[in-house]
């Protein structure tokens, strides 16, 4: 970007907000070659805008939508239009969104012990799912109520040395007659592969069907919500869930998820979500439901502005010499951009500049520690409005080899920048980066 532009503003980011020159000045280069990729980015955004305001109209949501209910809830007209909405949007057949719901591994959890029974198998076939998944499985043995526990098999199929789904030998493990359900996690989570686009999903589950036609799929979409034109709920995929603390809350969600899929997958899962026999006819909320369809509305803006985010991390990061994944010109299908250091120090100066730079806790200096669902120590940093929103600019990281940090989110494009204009100098003066 042209010095003369930044001229009024220069003297505030070196002086007041203690950005290194050097900082700043390969920030403002990386963007200004960015324009092309930023553009095509905000134009995905007004797609999915004008797909969510036919959505709202068709639905004739108004301010009756967002009054709070008590008690059981029975009748509760927004939690019952946003059902609607989520379903039309994301192209499936039924869909339950609810705040009950904690987090993205809660309505995994309950999807998967929704859908399968005693004796059945569990098939990941994108190798291991995230960390807080391990002890719903039963992988580490030690999960009180695992699958495991009630007799639930588990295997898993790694994916292939160019990231991609093995289908070959899905296709072979699925003869066997007790694999009852198929997971699917899209995003990378804790590892170095590539996030999975919905043309990759969308293959998968045509063979996984064509072979087992009795088989659910389901779909982790945490962190891919607006990344892409279609979602994995336009595929031939059961179930797919996600959380409302990331992409579609829009960074106003207060909590909860949601699940799309079939009209069978769906009326499982609400039977796991309250009991049978009662299902989706309970639950209030009596906050009240207006930051949910807020949040929505907002979503493809504030995906873009945390895609923009992370494009520039990886431009930046990449012409230092780290190692990025994916690559600022690559197509992207989750907001998450991962960044491998050398060294443990690297990573953790890092994730604690990361956090000076948040809005909320920035005196707070985030260490590792035994977090629990992980098996290794983490650190996280998350100075945010929403505790643990996903959405909101934060970073964390497993302390293991490879030292990989994942940076996530962003409300705005130009938080993000800032932060990684502060993380660059801070790195330098530790002597982490040469500028």
């Amino acid at each position: 970007m042209k010095k003369d532009i930044y001229s009024n503003y220069e003297n505030f980011y070196l002086s007041d907000a203690s950005i290194h020159p050097k900082a700043f000045n390969i920030a403002n280069v990386a963007q200004a070659e960015l324009r092309k990729v930023f553009g095509d980015i905000d134009e995905r955004a007004e797609y999915h805008q004008a797909r969510i305001l036919k959505v709202f109209n068709k639905h004739r949501i108004s301010q009756r939508h967002f009054t709070g209910t008590s008690g059981y809830g029975y009748g509760d007209e927004g939690r019952d239009a946003l059902d609607l909405v989520y379903r039309d949007l994301f192209g499936g057949e039924d869909a339950l969104v609810r705040p009950q719901w904690v987090s993205g591994t809660h309505v995994i959890s309950d999807g998967l012990f929704a859908l399968l029974r005693p004796e059945d198998i569990l098939l990941s076939i994108t190798g291991a799912p995230y960390d807080t998944l391990h002890d719903v499985v039963g992988i580490n043995e030690a999960g009180t109520g695992s699958l495991r526990d009630w007799k639930i098999g588990y295997k898993q199929i790694e994916l292939l040395p160019d990231g991609n789904i093995d289908i070959n030998t899905v296709k072979d493990v699925l003869t066997d007659p007790k694999i009852k359900t198929v997971l699917i996690q899209r995003s990378m989570g804790y590892s170095t592969r590539k996030t999975l686009s919905v043309g990759n999903i969308s293959a998968a589950v045509d063979e996984i069907k064509a072979s087992r036609n009795d088989v659910f799929v389901i779909v982790d979409n945490c962190y891919g919500e607006f990344t892409e034109d279609e979602e994995p709920s336009m595929t031939q995929a059961d179930l797919i869930v996600g959380s409302l603390i990331k992409n579609p809350g829009g960074g106003l969600a207060p909590t909860g998820a949601y699940a799309v899929g079939t009209v069978e997958a769906i009326a499982l899962l609400e039977s796991r979500l309250t009991s049978p026999g009662i299902g989706r006819e309970v639950g209030s909320f009596p906050s009240g439901y207006g930051y949910f369809y807020q949040g929505l509305f907002m979503a493809p803006h504030t995906v873009a502005e945390a895609l923009k985010g992370a494009v520039l991390a990886a431009k930046v990061f990449d012409e230092l010499g780290y190692k990025v994944r994916p690559h600022w010109k690559e197509s992207r299908s989750d907001i998450i951009q991962s960044i491998e250091f050398k060294s443990s120090k690297q990573l953790i100066s890092f994730c604690q500049a990361i956090q000076t730079a948040s809005p909320i806790d920035s005196f707070v200096v985030p260490y590792p520690w035994d977090m629990p669902g992980y098996d290794h120590q983490v650190i996280m940093a998350a100075g945010t409005f929403i505790q643990g929103a996903s959405i909101e600019l934060s970073a964390d990281a497993p302390i293991k080899e490879p030292y990989v940090a994942y940076l996530q989110g962003g409300l705005t494009y130009a938080h993000v920048k800032l932060a990684i204009m502060k993380v660059l100098s801070v790195m330098l003066k530790e002597g982490f980066v040469q500028l």
